[in-house]
């Protein structure tokens, strides 16, 4: 056993041995190839050069660490098949291959096995240290994801080889946008019931009440193109669709925790499906959960659907915006009544109200023909609603009664990336990029490329 340990450790020191060495043999590359052009150059210019410059010194160590790591690969003769079991034998001399990383370009050089029966070839080396088959590695895709879901693919491309030193175009980060978006499902962008039970523990800490669980939906237009029919064909013409979304977060004293959000271009059924499954992920019992919208029809009936249970809060400032437009109508050019009827509304609508309201929009008597129908819709509004109004009760219970919260969403996971001058996107990819976005706030961007690099296995 003892000599088997120091065996063990002997391997490992000359392997360390190898790579101090690859390392220093790297550095005095970089410095004679350096020490020429320093003079006159400030403080900006020489940490860019070095760091250009550093990419040979830690490219030559992983190379070395490489070829430690995958040592048993690069010396296999014979090889199984993983389609039909067959011993495989090695095919003729290794292969090289030369990979880009956050390193710069490296080489490797591995043996290649082939199944004739399955047509199906192997690099055993490959698949133990995990190198994808493009020539830019993960790290580098993993970099560019960073970059491409905040910014334009142009300027994403731009920023990457500013500081990387190495040249991902713009086309090349959309692809790798598609492909690490295809890997981007339901299960992985939203964070597991072990992470959301940890988040609701944390936010629960010395409180008497349980937490307030918010589930709020929305919908935010974003522009949209069909697909063109060949690369010949002219794009067919915009237009704007709804990305229906929710965010579910925790209300704290001073800001609201994530939890939670997933937005995408999507049916009232798909929409339907995703929350009920985010549903399943909550242990509702351990907070007291607020549905939060506006009056649409479609947010009430799945919101209800995936949480039967909780306090139904209509939007405030959804509410007021109704009342404000029948005050404008309804008295046009008089702008003190209009301030006046609206604080006597939106006040007894504050403390539940609300057939008082209704009682006294039924007995107004309209200045228009356009003033009639805005009173017929608040009143409809405002039926439909009922139970969803008080406000006053709202804030006893620390419940909020606007929903800033998915509002907020809307804005910086759907029209900060999607919404720019000139974007029109494909239905497809937009829901791609609003997953990719998705994972990135909700902390699991890492469950998504994980997947996405099994998947390319």
């Amino acid at each position: 056993m003892g000599a088997v340990v120091q065996l063990k450790q002997y391997r490992q020191q000359s392997e360390a041995e190898q790579w101090r060495q690859a390392g220093y043999a790297a550095i005095d590359q970089m410095i004679d190839k350096l020490k020429d052009k320093i003079e006159g150059q400030g403080f900006e210019e020489l940490s860019e050069m070095l760091r250009r410059e550093g990419h040979s010194v830690t490219g030559a160590i992983l190379a070395e660490v490489l070829k430690s790591r995958g040592a048993s690969q690069r010396a296999a003769t014979t090889y199984v098949c993983e389609e039909c079991g067959r011993t495989l034998k090695r095919q003729g001399k290794s292969h090289r291959r030369k990979l880009e990383s956050l390193h710069g370009q490296v080489e490797i050089e591995r043996p290649y096995f082939y199944c004739k029966p399955c047509g199906r070839g192997s690099y055993p080396f490959d698949q133990a240290l995990e190198i994808a088959p493009e020539q830019k590695q993960y790290d580098l895709q993993r970099a560019a994801a960073e970059l491409f879901t905040e910014v334009p693919f142009e300027r994403a491309s731009q920023i990457f080889q500013r500081l990387t030193g190495i040249e991902m175009s713009d086309h090349g980060q959309q692809e790798v946008a598609a492909k690490v978006g295809e890997a981007a499902d339901l299960v992985r962008v939203l964070p597991s019931r072990q992470r959301v039970a940890e988040v609701i523990e944390q936010a629960g800490n010395g409180r008497v009440w349980r937490p307030v669980l918010v589930v709020a939906a929305d919908g935010a237009d974003l522009p949209t193109r069909p697909l063109a029919k060949g690369r010949a064909r002219k794009r067919g013409k915009g237009e704007w669709k709804e990305a229906k979304g929710f965010r579910i977060y925790l209300v704290g004293q001073d800001r609201i925790e994530q939890v939670m959000s997933w937005h995408q271009l999507a049916t009232e059924e798909e929409f339907g499906e995703a929350i009920r499954y985010a549903a399943t992920l909550i242990p509702v019992e351990r907070v007291r959960v607020a549905r939060l919208g506006d009056g649409a029809k479609w947010i009430w009936t799945h919101l209800t659907a995936a949480f039967p249970t909780g306090k139904e809060i209509l939007d405030y400032y959804h509410c007021s915006e109704n009342v404000h437009g029948v005050a404008k109508v309804q008295y046009s050019g008089d702008e003190f009544k209009q301030v006046m009827w609206i604080e006597s509304v939106m006040a007894r609508l504050n403390f539940g109200e609300v057939e008082s309201v209704i009682w006294g929009l039924q007995r107004m008597k309209p200045t228009s023909a356009e003033a009639a129908e805005e009173i017929r819709q608040l009143i409809g509004y405002l039926r439909n609603n009922a139970h969803r109004i008080d406000y006053e009760s709202c804030k006893r219970g620390q419940y909020p009664r606007g929903s800033g919260g998915i509002e907020s969403a809307n804005k910086f996971i759907c029209h900060v990336r999607m919404k720019r001058s000139g974007a029109w996107w494909y239905v497809v990819n937009g829901n791609k990029m609003l997953r990719l976005r998705c994972a990135f706030y909700n902390e699991t961007f890492d469950e998504v490329f994980a997947r996405y690099k099994r998947l390319k296995r």
